[in-house]
């Protein structure tokens, strides 16, 4: 039986709570981010306090938690090109392209999205009797080394990513199937599902989960709690790949399949 004491008690927790909440929020609305200790000498609580109220606003879908702190959510302008993603995390994009690799089974046609953890399963697949459907222009040319079976559909070439996108990659990709396809994202969230920058690249990705029986998000703990411009699928649609499960927000974890450590 709940005593009036204990309603008046979490009422009151709550208030506090919402107080707190503002406070954060405008903090961040300031700095764009802020450091746990800043937020417990401000708000003249603990540590556990603070470390449960980024918890509860990460879930509200405010912001996105990082190491020793939090950062506000936005939508995220910038993308790096690929040079520059090529070295970005590249240990744990070769675990998680490893992890993709194994589950690619004989006789299977498959869709490599264009992108550089997707480019790491390569020598991982030099073994196995399938072929490869791939927008990446870097794709194919590894693929040929190791004699993988191949088809790079047409389009227009985007430079920064070396993709190939637009209504002629899209036309091309209506007409074949997968049993499985990889895909890259830069950006998940409980709210706003896969994400990226381009809007073409998006509509590529999203079709080519569409026409698979099983598709598959290869990501880094650097794309979690990140939004972009161009929805790419709810998270529901695909399971994901990764390298620490122990670092993901519990609600991704109750909405869809992980695979990783």
């Amino acid at each position: 039986m709940i005593e009036n004491g204990d309603i008046l008690k979490k009422e009151v927790d709550i208030m506090l709570y919402e107080k707190r909440k503002k406070l954060i929020l405008e903090i961040l609305e300031e700095k764009n981010s802020v450091t746990t200790i800043e937020l417990v000498e401000k708000l003249k609580v603990s540590e556990a306090t603070i470390r449960r109220d980024l918890s509860n606003l990460e879930k509200e879908g405010n912001i996105y938690r990082v190491h020793g702190g939090a950062v506000l959510k936005d939508i995220e302008l910038e993308e790096e090109n690929i040079e520059e993603k090529s070295v970005l995390n590249i240990h744990e994009k070769r675990k998680i392209a490893k992890k993709a690799a194994s589950l690619v089974k004989d006789k299977e046609f498959i869709y490599l999205d264009a992108g550089t953890t997707t480019y790491e399963m390569i020598p991982f697949l030099k073994d196995k009797d399938i072929t490869v459907v791939t927008n990446g222009l870097t794709h194919i040319e590894e693929l040929l080394k190791y004699k993988i079976e191949s088809y790079l559909i047409g389009g227009r070439v985007k430079s920064t990513t070396r993709a190939l996108v637009g209504s002629i990659a899209l036309n091309n990709l209506k007409v074949v199937n997968f049993s499985r396809a990889f895909i890259g994202v830069n950006g998940i969230d409980i709210k706003f599902g896969y994400t990226t920058p381009d809007i073409e690249e998006a509509v590529l990705k999203s079709k080519a989960i569409e026409n698979s029986i099983k598709a598959y998000i290869l990501a880094d703990y650097s794309k979690f709690g990140k939004v972009y411009f161009s929805k790419i699928a709810e998270l529901e649609k695909a399971t994901i790949i990764t390298e620490n499960i122990k670092e993901i927000n519990e609600n991704i974890l109750k909405r869809t399949k992980i695979i990783g450590d």
